[in-house]
């Protein structure tokens, strides 16, 4: 029955080695179900209902993945676009606009993704978006991370003078979070691919010994099915002034999806002449999941890059998939222990995921190394889209300042002819809507 469903020796692998490579698939991206419910409830869904969300709609995500393309590649809602869900859209620093009303905004988005795909429209978007502003936006999101990360953690704080100022080291939740940081920083040194986990793991173990956080009164329960999803507001979603936040929304799904598959599958040697098979039902399975995932309520579900931990393994089919996912599901009974992690000891202040956020910033930033740095016409929008996320403490206005950037500076240099005829569209609507609305 495997055989049939996942062609396990066609594949070249073994059951022994899916069940290992879904296993620590699982260990290197389970951070996210205590980091996600962080994010959701500054959008102000419950907090219970935020830890049910994430795990559910990674595990049934990354199940659809199995299933339906038969790749090892798991899925849960996506570290970048949980900040942006947050800050940039629920925040009042933000749009402000209600989580009910965010998550239809999800919905939609999902929507589109699902045409673009099934209509084949998304190699026209793909092609349209330039390169350098793709890799800029996954530094600005590393970026935009890692500063929360360091605000969560005590590590930096507000200055009237210069806006932010290093934090008072003292304090427990700086300690705490510097402590995680070098646990993880020495793990990931020593090539040990679930070093977040750990680390995460560590500083908790730290906070329950010194007293920090006091311990839970009990460590399993039956899950509440009571879920975030069930407000969801698809109506109040379609107002013209919420467009923009769909289209942002789309982009990173579309490109982060794209990056994540092509990346693990080259190095599961998945790759035929450059191309995906089966490409097609893989991003179908990453936009139903980010369906499902605003219906259950949380912020949009991708796949996840930590999927070559397992691949590295040996994991080259959705059997691997099927344990990744058995595995969240019954992280459903361990809701206690998530929401000790994800709890709050102050305004702001979580130093136990702290370190994880850094760190994800850390891995995300690389991709700054394949921009083209010496070609001013690539570099200035790369530069603007990377720096103004964190500096304004929000995603789409990075992207927009990038993408006017990259018109303006590629139509002065005489090579408009090599841009994309959407790009200046975009570029229009962004200063239309700058000019005309307030930031």
């Amino acid at each position: 029955m495997l055989e049939r469903l996942f062609h396990v020796r066609a594949a070249g692998s073994t059951p022994g080695r899916e069940v290992l490579g879904g296993v620590t698939t699982f260990l290197t991206m389970a951070y996210i179900l205590a980091v996600n419910p962080v994010f959701l409830t500054a959008a102000g869904i419950p907090l219970q209902g935020a830890i049910v969300a994430t795990a559910l709609s990674a595990a049934l995500a990354t199940l659809v993945m199995a299933f339906v393309a038969n790749y090892p590649i798991a899925l849960a809602p996506g570290m970048g676009m949980n900040a942006f869900f947050a800050f940039g859209i629920c925040a009042a620093t933000g749009a402000g606009v209600p989580w009910q009303t965010a998550l239809g905004l999800v919905f939609w988005a999902a929507v589109v993704f699902i045409l673009l795909t099934v209509t084949g429209a998304r190699r026209m978007l793909v092609r349209a978006i330039p390169k350098s502003i793709q890799l800029a936006g996954a530094v600005g999101i590393g970026l935009f991370i890692a500063f929360i990360g360091l605000e969560q953690g005590g590590l930096v704080q507000t200055d009237p003078n210069t806006l932010v100022k290093i934090g008072n080291l003292h304090t427990a939740p700086a300690l705490l979070t510097l402590f995680g940081l070098t646990v993880s920083l020495v793990l990931m040194a020593r090539g040990v691919r679930t070093a977040i986990f750990w680390g995460l793991a560590a500083t908790l173990a730290a906070a329950l010994a010194t007293g920090v956080i006091p311990p839970p009164a009990h460590l399993l329960s039956t899950p509440s099915f009571d879920l975030p999803g069930l407000q969801i507001d698809l109506r109040g979603a379609l107002r013209l002034q919420y467009v923009p936040l769909i289209l942002v929304l789309l982009f990173f799904a579309l490109f982060d999806t794209l990056g994540t598959l092509m990346g693990v599958a080259h190095e599961a040697g998945l790759l035929k002449d450059g191309e995906l098979p089966r490409m097609g039902r893989a991003l179908t399975a990453d936009a139903v999941g980010m369906l499902g995932g605003s219906l259950l309520g949380t912020s949009p579900v991708t796949s996840y890059i930590e999927s070559g931990a397992g691949v590295g393994v040996g994991a080259r089919t959705g059997l691997a998939n099927v344990v990744t996912g058995v595995l969240l599901l019954l992280s459903l009974f361990f809701a206690p222990l998530v929401g000790l992690v994800g709890q709050s000891l102050g305004p702001g202040l979580n130093p136990v995921t702290a370190p994880a956020l850094i760190l994800v910033g850390v891995l995300m930033v690389g991709a700054v190394r394949e921009i083209d740095w010496t070609d001013m016409t690539e570099a200035a929008p790369a530069f603007f889209t990377a720096l103004l996320m964190p500096l304004t403490f929000n995603i789409s206005h990075g992207l927009a300042a990038g993408i006017v950037v990259y018109v303006l500076v590629k139509t002065a240099a005489g090579r408009a002819r090599e841009v994309h005829w959407l790009m200046f569209a975009l570029a229009v609507l962004f200063v239309l809507r700058y000019a005309l609305l307030p930031a």
